[in-house]
């Protein structure tokens, strides 16, 4: 681990004598606040070091009292080394973990080139800055994991957030990103690395008519002390908030939104927990507009709150409810970006909402209430002819008031389970799927619709008959020929006296034809 240490070390000892004191070799390292000739030595995997120290391995391997790195200073470590923030709050220098992958085109799997990559933690807040793909697809990135005491890896998960010109941006819409378990890097001689099918990501083409259009590239800039301009959804605001492109800052606060159409757009910056003024950006013939400041503003913030009714689903059964911008929503998957923080309960606690619950830190914006969004078993009541059913659309703040209160409550019931493909993430298929749920006993028939990652429809089936004696509902795909490359979501719903009563949930269905 410490090879370069150690080799240093040598040379220095050879250049001035072998019989150099440890205290004196310290000294010409500049490690003398770290370094004394009395209880040098300590335990790994304790390490009871004394004041600012940690324990660390010298030339010859040995766990001995060293100074803390300072990652603000222009080397804070030996080249090779990190400086890693530990489970005990101090710093200390340690191989890096990176991950490393691919990114290609989904549909002919040529490399792409530029591409911007950078990651996510839990709660949705980018914790790296952005690296490029080069010109064969591929590349590697430092990821800020803490350390045990030891140095081993403690417990962590990140997603990848992936955009280029011409693509639709992952994750998004079907494309759920999948989390990276931190703990299934390799140690290697240089690094700890993640390289894994998960940390490829095959990107999927805009229509030709939206491809290569204007580009806004520019920076999010806060004053708190207490906030960050990281995992900023920035958004190109139309007339009437009419969605234009959008994309999330990085540890920096850099953004670059692609594919943006010309005309006016206003920029605006959606995170809990903070404001941002918004800024008007003219894009004419695709030109790139740059340096770009999105400022953070003085407004206050305010509050969401409501309730949700859980019905016809197992005792226990708890959901959540997310704000998203009314802009960034698709209304063809119901669903659509949430910016961090926009949540109940707040992230990355599992779902726990039963009934009341209230969303802070909001900032100004029209929003789309959605609950039971993610994969919870639950699913938003379809039945147009109940109260509590329908989506609902808020501003805030409301009326004046930083105090907005929904008017009716969710109505949530259980879903219709997915058996395959795609019942825990999106799943390889043939060309000819079988695509099968779990039967809803008090049904008269389903309703079945094939859409692409792009929102189009490609086949439907309204009249599925229900069935008896069995426990799932099987049909076997019929629509125009897959796409190899192209991400698929199967949606079914169960009909009663002409109406919905319930459905599979907005984020399981997903499969795709693998390329050849």
């Amino acid at each position: 681990m410490f090879s370069r240490l150690k080799k240093l070390l040598h040379i220095v000892k050879r250049s001035l004598g072998s019989s150099l004191g440890l205290g004196a070799l310290c000294m010409v390292l500049l490690f003398q606040p770290a370094c004394q000739e009395k209880d040098l030595t300590c335990d790994i995997k304790q390490d009871q070091c004394a004041d600012a120290l940690v324990c660390q391995l010298n030339e010859e391997g040995q766990p001995v009292c060293q100074a803390q790195c300072d990652p603000k200073a222009e080397k804070p470590c030996l080249e090779g080394l990190t400086c890693s923030i530990r489970t005990d709050g101090k710093r200390a220098c340690y191989p890096p973990i990176v991950i490393k992958g691919m990114v290609t085109h989904a549909l002919d799997g040529t490399p792409i080139e530029g591409a911007r990559i950078h990651a996510a933690d839990e709660t949705g807040i980018s914790v790296t800055d952005v690296v490029e793909s080069d010109k064969d697809g591929f590349y590697t990135l430092e990821l800020p994991v803490k350390r045990n005491t030891d140095g081993s890896l403690t417990e962590g998960f990140f997603t990848l957030r992936v955009s280029a010109d011409g693509f639709v941006r992952f994750p998004q819409g079907l494309r759920p990103a999948l989390p990276l378990d931190i703990r299934q890097a390799q140690e290697t001689k240089e690094a700890y690395v993640l390289e894994n099918t998960a940390t490829s990501v095959a990107l999927i083409p805009l229509p030709k008519d939206q491809q290569f259009k204007g580009m806004i590239i520019g920076k999010v800039q806060v004053t708190d002390e207490n906030q960050a301009p990281s995992g900023v959804l920035v958004v190109a605001e139309g007339p009437n908030g009419a969605g234009g492109s959008y994309n999330f800052s990085d540890l920096s606060g850099n953004f670059v939104l692609f594919n943006v159409d010309d005309g006016d757009w206003k920029l605006v910056g959606y995170k809990g927990g903070i404001q941002f003024k918004t800024v008007t950006v003219t894009i004419k013939d695709g030109a790139i507009v740059k340096d770009v400041l999105l400022t953070q503003d003085s407004r206050a913030l305010s509050s969401v709150s409501g309730s949700i009714n859980i019905v016809n689903a197992p005792g226990g059964s708890m959901s959540s409810v997310v704000l998203v911008p009314r802009s960034v929503y698709n209304a063809v998957f119901e669903q659509g970006e949430v910016p961090p923080g926009l949540r109940a309960p707040k992230p990355p606690a599992k779902p726990s909402v039963t009934s009341s619950f209230t969303i802070d830190g909001v900032p100004d914006g029209r929003y789309v209430v959605l609950a039971a969004f993610e994969n919870d078993n639950l699913v938003r009541d379809p039945d147009p002819n109940i109260a509590g059913t329908q989506i609902v659309e808020i501003d805030v703040p409301q009326g004046g008031s930083n105090q907005v209160q929904l008017p009716n409550s969710f109505k949530i019931t259980e879903a219709l389970a997915v058996v395959s493909p795609g019942a825990d993430g999106p799943e390889a298929t043939s060309a000819t799927p079988t695509l099968i749920w779990k039967d809803d006993s008090s049904e008269d028939a389903y309703q079945l619709v094939v859409y692409n990652a792009l929102g189009e429809e490609v086949w439907r089936k309204d009249d599925v008959p229900r069935v008896t004696g069995k426990t799932t509902v099987e049909v076997v795909y019929a629509g125009k020929p897959l796409e190899p490359g192209m991400y698929y979501q199967f949606r079914v719903a169960s009909i009663k006296r002409g109406a919905p009563i319930s459905r599979t949930e907005g984020l399981r269905g997903v499969f795709f034809l693998p390329r050849k």
